[in-house]
């Protein structure tokens, strides 16, 4: 890692509200406004970067303290230059010079992090376990989110936009964080979480809307809500009774706003070859017949025919399986001839026609976009989206 990456790497691209609930909205503003409390002291994430790995590449752009576990200093580690970081006999060797069971790094002077290959703000914590290592990097919630914003949505999407993504992603870091008594780390950092890149993806945008909305989450009764989101909901959000199971008030579909953007509409064909190999077992495939679907058009389950065998999937395992966007979808056949005296005609190309782009539960991301385009502001954005909820200052416990 050489000076003039980090340098790079270093550099930051800094580069008419409507109502539309009625009396609804109105009494959710006013509830807000009463419970906005003064700011709260800051809040540390523990963000998983690297996942049992076999080495890490860690560094800091200043000096940075190397400390135990019981926050003994053991060393430092000069600035602009990359160690490597692996799994030992006794915990977490670094660089050979240092080992301990937990191993943190912690710049000085207000210094970033170098874990794997971004840098990032706060500080490292190294783990090891049963000879595997992770690299978890505390840094404060709000700093976070600089990062969160821009590598969820591009920074130069309107500001309601970003507010409204800035409120949501500070709502789910701290639902997981109150539930991650049991591992390491408050959430991970990819699509399975929500997508957090280090500083590369800040932008003076991305900074101003998590400025803007300081401390806010989402409530239900008093409670942070779990406010997962997704790109496009295709026209219409889910029920989360019909994605996950179990129903949550908040997590209710409602019409979206996401009609002509980029994750609207889509097309994929499967020739018959692509989905024998996907789908093994089943022989060439004849028939794909949806079993159930939501109210709102998602697929829940679908059965494969085959002319070796049939399968009945979810249509959340078909969705991985096959990479589809979303579960919202319709098929279409195309047939050619039979082959031999009684065969039966099996398709050539399966084309799926679908819609959306994610799971559909809460916050649409283009949805959103569109709102702000006309005009609602990020308060009408978040509160549309997840129904009967609340914005509040978040607790320091959580």
């Amino acid at each position: 890692m050489d000076s003039k990456s980090i340098s790079t790497f270093l550099l930051l691209r800094l580069g008419r509200g409507s109502s539309f609930t009625g009396y609804v909205w109105w009494l959710s503003l006013l509830l807000w406004f009463a419970m906005i409390a003064p700011v709260q002291a800051a809040i540390e994430l523990r963000v998983a970067i690297e996942k049992n790995a076999s080495q890490v590449r860690v560094g800091s752009s200043t000096v940075a303290l190397v400390r135990d576990g019981a926050g003994r200093v053991l060393g430092q580690l000069t600035p602009e230059n990359g160690f490597d970081a692996k799994p030992g006999n006794n915990g977490v060797v670094l660089q050979n010079q240092w080992q301990a069971p937990q191993l943190w790094i912690e710049p000085t002077q207000g210094g970033y992090v170098w874990i794997g290959d971004r840098w990032y703000r706060g500080r490292t914590l190294l783990l090891s376990t049963q000879q595997r290592l992770t690299a978890v990097n505390y840094v404060d919630l709000e700093q976070y989110l600089y990062s969160v914003l821009g590598s969820e949505m591009s920074s130069n999407w309107p500001p309601e936009a970003l507010k409204a993504q800035a409120v949501v992603a500070r709502s789910y870091a701290l639902y997981q964080r109150k539930k991650a008594s049991d591992r390491p780390y408050d959430l991970g950092d990819t699509t399975r979480w929500q997508v957090y890149t280090g500083i590369d993806k800040e932008a003076l945008t991305t900074q101003s809307a998590v400025t803007a909305t300081a401390g806010q989450v989402v409530t239900y009764n008093g409670n942070i809500i779990e406010a997962v989101f997704h790109s496009s909901s295709g026209g219409h959000t889910e029920n989360s009774e019909n994605v996950w199971v179990k129903p949550l008030p908040y997590l209710q579909g409602v019409p979206d706003f996401d009609q002509g953007t980029p994750g609207f509409q889509w097309v994929k064909n499967f020739s018959n070859e692509e989905l024998r190999s996907k789908l093994p077992g089943l022989g060439k495939i004849r028939t794909l017949e949806v079993q159930r679907q939501s109210p709102f058009g998602r697929v829940m389950s679908i059965k494969v025919v085959g002319d070796a065998g049939a399968r009945v999937m979810k249509g959340d395992n078909l969705r991985a399986v096959l990479g589809l966007r979303s579960t919202l979808f319709t098929i279409t056949p195309q047939l050619t001839s039979s082959t031999g005296k009684g065969s039966k005609i099996s398709p050539a190309i399966f084309q799926l026609n679908g819609r959306g782009y994610g799971h559909g539960l809460g916050l649409s991301q283009w949805g959103a976009y569109n709102m702000a385009l006309m005009g609602y502001n990020y308060q009408q954005i978040v509160l549309y989206y997840y129904k009967g909820t609340v914005l509040a200052k978040a607790e320091v416990q959580y």
